[in-house]
């Protein structure tokens, strides 16, 4: 048991947190987490599936011929501030002084490559224009101009993009102006996420950023209604501040703040778990903000889109069908190795060791359980050499193997025969999920009961010169969906290009 004074009680009420929560996270500082145990790389024939064109357009079809009848939502995580994606102009400001020295004096001497790719290529950026029209006839010459272009960008007395939201800021450069990931998302929803004229987003966002996404909706969302003829029903959502993690010392003690404090950090995207719980539809598309395409590329982002939702309506269907048949009716041993085969060979579900060796009742009750229980259908991509989580087959304590998106931190690289198994990995996840939240009755399953806890990271920080542990929650599409039905589907490239540094935005992807 920790010591609480009733300070600290206090601050736990304000932010919702009960006492047992933290006393959990202490216990899991104390235990540590894990390494997930991997049991062999997802590929195609073996967890992933590959679909022919015409069996593509089949699935998008179905979709199409459903979807008159569907509740539809486009789940964005949004709450990105964009400050890591300009890192290295931030460190270019303030290693380079071009009055003391020429700009390819300071490549030549640091070897920075970022800024070298980013001067070289200014007219390229979607906010060229605007930022040359705020410096004109300041600089003497090309190197300041470069200079004052980066100040410009990020300072707070210039565009402040630093401090943006990732969501906001111009990423697309079109003849008729430049576009925000914001405004490219309600394009996107136009295509797939419409039922009878209207489309449903969310964007989860950080609280500060409220104001400024409302902003953009007043501005773009008229403009992309009337070129789309679609009405968009907007909401946003700020990550809870229940689903803060607190901090510990080395000793596994609360840590303190100066003002004596319990400090807590946020849980990162795993908290988003509750934003998505507390939405509901038939079907959910998540994609993250950033992974944005141009015009041209709309309409295959958006058929494949189509056809994971296919997939997803088409398993769905049957599932529904025999989880009725489950609850209603007594099933007979044939109809049992019917339902079993279906989890097995469509939902990828694996059942336990013992299966066989339990009676019937037994075992209709393992297939009930594991045939109600949300379902996500994940886009994987071949791996480029992009970071992201891949998809695995994974054993848990009991010896129970399952389908899931890992991260590399998961996996223990000191151990020979986990690295290999990661090298083995041919795909990953670009954050492209297709979710199904609802039972065959209509209800939403409580998503907050499919949580694996045991996957969430713990990792070191400083805070005034003191070191001190954090607690990651167990990622959105990671841990934080484990005990979902998994089935991960072959998407083409194109449709991941995330913008993890402003130079991405030079990619041919990001170049209308």
């Amino acid at each position: 048991m920790i010591e609480l004074s009733p300070k600290d009680l206090e601050q736990l009420d304000s932010k919702g947190i009960s006492k047992e929560k933290v006393e959990n996270q202490i216990q899991t500082f104390k235990e540590g987490i894990p390494f997930v145990q991997l049991s062999q790389a997802a590929v195609v024939g073996n967890g992933i599936l590959r679909f022919s064109e015409k069996e593509q357009l089949g699935l998008l079809q179905y979709f199409e011929d459903n979807r008159g009848n569907l509740d539809l939502l486009k789940f964005v995580p949004a709450s990105g501030a964009a400050s890591r994606m300009f890192k290295a102009m931030f460190n270019f400001l303030e290693a380079f002084d071009p009055s003391k020295e020429k700009l390819s004096e300071y490549l030549e001497r640091t070897g920075d490559k970022d800024a070298q790719k980013f001067t070289e290529n200014l007219p390229d950026f979607p906010f060229y224009d605007l930022i040359m029209s705020r410096i004109e006839g300041k600089a003497s010459n090309k190197d300041e101009e470069a200079y004052l272009f980066v100040k410009e960008m990020l300072t707070e007395s210039g565009l402040n993009y630093g401090f943006y939201p990732k969501g906001l800021l111009p990423f697309h450069k079109y003849s008729s102006g430049t576009a925000t990931p914001f405004e490219e998302h309600l394009k996107e929803a136009a295509l797939y996420a419409k039922t009878k004229g209207k489309a449903n987003l969310h964007f989860t966002v950080s609280e500060q950023h409220d104001e400024m996404f409302a902003k953009e909706e007043a501005l773009v969302g008229p403009k992309i209604s009337k070129q789309t003829d679609t009405k968009f029903d907007v909401s946003y959502s700020n990550q809870k501040p229940s689903t803060d993690t607190i901090a510990v010392d080395m000793e596994n003690k609360p840590f303190k703040n100066g003002d004596g404090s319990i400090l807590f950090r946020p849980g990162g995207h795993g908290a988003l778990i509750e934003n998505l719980n507390d939405q509901d539809a038939d079907i959910i598309f998540i994609k993250n903000i950033d992974n944005v395409v141009i015009d041209k590329n709309l309409e295959t982002v958006s058929n494949s889109k189509k056809m994971l939702a296919g997939v997803l309506k088409k398993v769905q269907d049957k599932a529904f069908a025999y989880a009725k048949l489950l609850e209603e009716s007594d099933v007979a041993v044939e109809k049992a190795d019917e339902i079993k085969a279906f989890l097995e060979k469509d939902l990828n579900v694996r059942m336990p060791n013992n299966y066989d060796d339990l009676g019937v009742v037994e075992q209709k009750s393992v297939l009930k359980d594991r045939i109600n229980r949300p379902i996500r259908i994940c886009g994987m991509v071949k791996n480029e050499g992009e970071p992201g989580g891949g998809p695995f087959w994974i054993k848990d304590g009991e010896g129970n193997i399952s389908l899931q998106i890992i991260e590399s931190a998961q996996i223990d690289m000191g151990n020979k025969d986990q690295a290999a198994i990661l090298q083995n990995s041919t795909h990953f996840n670009p954050v492209d999920l297709v979710c199904g939240v609802r039972n065959y009755k209509g209800d939403k399953f409580n998503l907050l009961d499919y949580v694996d806890p045991k996957q969430g990271f713990i990792t070191g920080k400083t805070k005034e010169g003191k070191e001190l542990k954090a607690l990651e929650l167990p990622g959105l599409w990671n841990g934080a969906m484990a005990f979902w039905n998994t089935i991960f589907v072959e998407v083409p490239l194109v449709t991941f290009n995330p913008v993890k540094t402003v130079n991405d935005l030079l990619k041919p992807t990001h170049q209308a």
